[in-house]
């Protein structure tokens, strides 16, 4: 069995590219987005997915991750998730719209032997659909999660560079024991902005892995949605990739 370090809401969302009002696939989608909130703890997490889906479980697919921002308000994301304009000299004005929601539940983080686990449980939507199908949103899913060293070199055109990467508080350093890479134990390593992590898709039904009730976990987290929680209006964006699971 599995010891639960944290846990809280989740909030899948994608930013469409520059121009692209509607969307049809995963093409037209600049960044996926994921937004931790959790219940111990007032403040969010905003992490951005490199390859905008999340590892296919079944490939076991091994994808590069980073903590964007750290805030104590949702208001404070507000900047970063709402459209943008944009000029330049040979297009004139040009707008991206804004972060559109696509999925919602609950999430853990827990030890599993010698590393750890990031897994959540769909709220909503009831049924997914094409968008989540291309987005690797799976109802259910389990990743391990390790986190990178930021001390530690990449490879060429890999990772973070300069003041974007983490500066971590020496309790943290000292968890990676010389090693490039280290489990997400405390959760508190996330809540450094530019710290990296690295996802592997582990299993479909994480509740029975882990043996932790995530379906309890979703009941907690039905309190909150992602309207009220970040505050953000539904007007303001498509609600259709959430509700019925299409793109839009």
């Amino acid at each position: 069995m599995a010891e639960l370090l944290e846990d809280g809401d989740i909030y899948f969302l994608y930013r469409p590219r520059v121009q692209e009002e509607h969307v049809d696939s995963l093409a037209e989608v600049q960044r996926l987005l994921v937004i931790m909130h959790p219940w111990q703890g007032r403040h969010l997490r905003l992490l951005v997915v490199g390859r905008k889906r999340l590892p296919d479980i079944d490939e076991h697919d091994r994808f590069w991750a980073f903590v964007d921002e750290v805030v104590d308000r949702p208001e404070q994301l507000h900047g970063t998730l709402r459209a943008r304009e944009y000029r330049t000299r040979t297009r004139g004005e040009r707008e991206q719209p804004p972060a559109r929601p696509v999925a919602e539940g609950a999430y853990v983080i827990a030890r599993h032997d010698d590393h750890t686990h990031l897994a959540y449980q769909l709220e909503l939507p009831l049924r997914p659909g094409a968008a989540q199908h291309e987005l690797s949103i799976e109802p259910e899913a389990s990743y391990i999660v390790t986190v990178k060293n930021p001390e530690a070199p990449s490879p060429p055109g890999v990772g973070l560079r300069g003041a974007r990467k983490a500066t971590l508080p020496a309790a943290l350093r000292r968890r990676f024991h010389g090693r490039r890479f280290a489990p997400v134990d405390p959760p508190g390593f996330l809540d450094h902005p530019g710290t990296e992590i690295v996802l592997i898709g582990a299993a479909h039904d994480a509740s029975e892995e882990l043996r932790i009730d995530l379906d309890a976990e979703v009941e907690r987290a039905e309190r909150s949605t992602i309207f009220g929680d970040l505050r953000i209006g539904r007007r303001e964006r498509p609600v259709a990739p959430l509700f019925v699971g299409e793109w839009e």
